[in-house]
């Protein structure tokens, strides 16, 4: 009974805070390998900055690259009415996941861990980015097709009646990168995610990355919409609609915006075909802006690069002269139904699908008329002059944001 009490007061007051809150989030990712890219970044625009990445080890510890740095980053953002969470896992950083939360030994372990780094970090909660619970992310995951997602709910259950008991009810966040269709259970996205949504402060779902490199065509990264019979069939807007219907509220889900596009050489020359963004594509992807470079995936024992073109080295590495203008050779089109622009180079055939000022507002001017409680952001360090994150700030209202 003492559980189910903790259970139902945290549910009670973790509506109570939903339902009083009128200002958007604004939540951004700071990568721990991108401090120095960082300096310049206006934190009092954001309301909470999730530190990336705490890696947990298979005994359920973690360890966070960014110790040296991250008590003065604490210290300042507060002083802003910013608050700070330490994220927990990543791409490469979910390998034991699924085994740490199938025994009761380890989970209680990261249970503790995330208690223990929390209360002596002086954070505002924890953020776990599980890719992904029930299905395979990086190449060398576990992942349990049955059990992930049922053992994920027992652990966040767990996790929450630690931080009530520990900091008070309600006192600590407990927040989730997700993917764009619920936890998948023996291979399905989950139909019934409720029980997540009552311990769980926000769900920050991922809405890009949803075409690259890895298809056969071109696409974009990040549709609005998605066209029927062409790239992944999941966009921006069914994301909100998935898990909406599958019981998670809306305002305690932030829609994942990217600040970069990802390139990828075509076969042919794009300009023939204008209207088209979805051509055939070679499978070597090209290096991307200034930042990117050839990285070694020791799970697939393979080297590529990224692609990525994070917003700032559009701006200013002679890609684009203004938000809206493609620079020669470069040619700009926009997408009727992805709602996303997309540039081609004629002489490189390289194709680069990004978001830019409009595309944000058209997502998130969405967002807010379903109810969706503001905007995630990948990641902090990619925006020029504040041009996109102006767009995240004025969320439903076209007025800055305040913190809560």
């Amino acid at each position: 009974m003492k559980l189910f009490s903790a259970f139902t007061i945290a549910s009670i007051a973790l509506s109570f805070v939903a339902s009083v809150r009128s200002e958007p989030i604004v939540l951004g990712y700071y990568p721990s390998w991108k401090k120095a890219q960082s300096a310049n970044v206006d934190f009092s625009k954001y309301t909470h900055i999730n530190m990336a990445f705490g890696i947990p080890t298979s005994s359920g510890s973690f360890s966070y690259e960014g110790d040296w740095f991250l008590p003065q980053v604490v210290t300042d953002l507060h002083s802003k009415g910013t608050k700070v969470l330490m994220s927990v896992g990543g791409w490469t950083g979910s390998n034991y996941f699924s085994n740490i939360i199938k025994d009761s030994g380890t989970s209680n372990n990261l249970v503790t861990s995330m208690v223990n780094y929390v209360k002596s970090n002086n954070l505002d909660g924890i953020d776990i980015d599980w890719e992904y619970p029930g299905r395979l992310g990086n190449t060398c995951n576990v992942y349990d097709e049955a059990n992930d997602t049922p053992n994920y709910l027992k652990f966040l259950q767990n996790l929450r009646e630690a931080f009530d008991s520990n900091f008070g009810v309600g006192k600590k966040l407990i927040t989730l990168a997700v993917r764009v269709q619920p936890f998948d259970i023996n291979g399905m996205p989950s139909t019934d995610v409720s029980e997540f949504a009552k311990v769980v402060d926000y769900a920050n779902l991922m809405q890009y990355d949803i075409n690259g490199g890895w298809n056969n065509d071109t696409g974009p990264n990040a549709p609005f919409n998605f066209e029927k019979g062409k790239g992944l069939q999941v966009s921006f807007v069914s994301a909100i609609e998935d898990w909406t219907k599958a019981g998670w509220p809306a305002n305690k889900l932030t829609a994942g915006i990217g600040f970069y596009g990802r390139s990828t050489i075509a076969k042919e020359d794009m300009t023939k075909d204008p209207k088209n963004q979805y051509q055939p594509q070679e499978q070597t992807v090209p290096l991307g802006d200034s930042e990117d470079a050839p990285w070694y995936d020791a799970c697939a024992g393979t080297t590529a690069n990224s692609g990525t073109w994070q917003w700032k080295h559009l701006r200013d590495q002679g890609v684009l002269t203004g938000p809206s203008t493609a620079a020669s050779p470069w040619v700009r089109q926009w997408d009727d139904v992805s709602q996303t622009p997309w540039l081609f180079n004629p002489n490189t055939k390289q194709f680069i699908s990004y978001d830019d000022p409009e595309s944000l507002k058209i997502k998130l001017d969405y967002a807010a008329s379903k109810g969706l409680a503001g905007s995630m952001i990948w990641s902090i360090n990619m925006d020029y002059n504040n041009e996109l994150l102006d767009v995240a700030t004025s969320f439903g209202s076209g007025t800055s944001s305040k913190k809560e």
